[in-house]
Parts: C-alpha cells; structure tokens; sequence
C-alpha cells in the first residue's frame, strides 16, 4: 500500500483543476500544466484537494498511485512558488552569458555552444554561477544536466561545470620519481 499515494495533494484556492478523462489540467495564471495518467490511476478533486487511488490490486497500478501523486504535488509546488537550480563554472576563460532566450557558454572548446532555453525555462547568470529558473521540475532537471554534460568537471583540478551542491572527488596528479 502506498504512504505518498494516500496523501492528498492540497492545491489552493489560486490554482485552478479540472479533469478530462485521464488528463488532469493545472492552471495558474498564464500557466498551465497537464498530468496524463493514461488510466492507470482513478482520481478525484474535492474543493481544493486532489486524491488519487490505485486503479485495481495489480502492481503496476500500486506502482503508478503514489508516482502520479508526487507528480502532481511537484506540478503544484512548480506552479506556487516554482524550482531553481544552480550550476557553477569553474575554469580559466570558462564563461556564460544570457542573450534573449540563448544561454551562451565559453567552456574551452574551439566555438561557443549556444543553448537554446525554452518556453518556461529562465536563466540568468552572475559571476560564474547560472541560475535556471522553471516551473517545471523535470524540464529544469533536464536542462540543467545538459548544460553540465557540455563540460562536466573533471577530478584533477575541477574545471568544469558542476552543481552548486555537487561535491568533487579529488584526484591526486602524478608525483616526480626521486
């Protein structure tokens, strides 16, 4: 029996749920966000409560009944206060900058690598630390891990981009033979 499932999800007065069959819809403002749970759980809203239930005994539908329930508590925390992320570039010559909607990095390579942030993604870069904003916690994952994956840092000196709470394991150099 799942604990998180059980859980409801309490979304407040200023966000706004409906349902569409197996697509749950959340909106905020200008923002809307939707969960399809492809039938694998049943659901409910209640004033301004969402509790979902297992579909049957099977394991996967147990499976799916506290996974969607997290997602949809994460959709709403998105949509209330949102998510951020930090990344920190390490490096002689290692730098970023925003133009527009285009996070251009300068990590050592013979070209700057442009990324594009989409719709619902924002940046902004002081110092050498790049702040990723979203309302959306898997996008912001996602994108975070492919700015890092441009220039992960390497284990000798640490150059590189890395998380701000990422913690890198040194690696000692060769040492002179005596």
């Amino acid at each position: 029996m799942s604990r998180i499932g059980k859980k409801p999800v309490d979304f407040g007065a200023d966000i706004k749920v409906s349902t569409n069959g197996d697509i749950v819809t959340f909106v905020k403002g200008n923002k809307s966000v939707d969960l399809d749970t492809r039938g694998n759980v049943d659901f409910s809203v209640d004033g301004t409560v969402l509790s979902f239930a297992a579909k049957s005994d099977e394991k996967a539908h147990r499976a799916f009944w506290g996974t969607y329930r997290a997602l949809a508590a994460n959709i709403v925390t998105g949509l209330t206060t949102g998510y951020s992320k930090q990344l920190e570039i390490n490096g002689v010559g290692y730098r970023a900058k925003v133009q527009g909607k285009v996070l251009n990095l300068q990590l050592g390579h013979s070209h700057d690598i442009n990324f594009d942030l989409v719709d619902g993604l924002e940046a902004s870069v002081e110092k050498n630390v790049i702040t990723l904003k979203s309302h959306d916690k898997q996008l912001l994952g996602s994108a975070a891990a492919k700015i890092r994956s441009f220039r992960p840092p390497e284990p000798y000196k640490g150059k590189g981009v890395k998380y701000m709470e990422e913690h890198i394991v040194r690696k000692a150099g060769k040492t002179a033979k005596k």
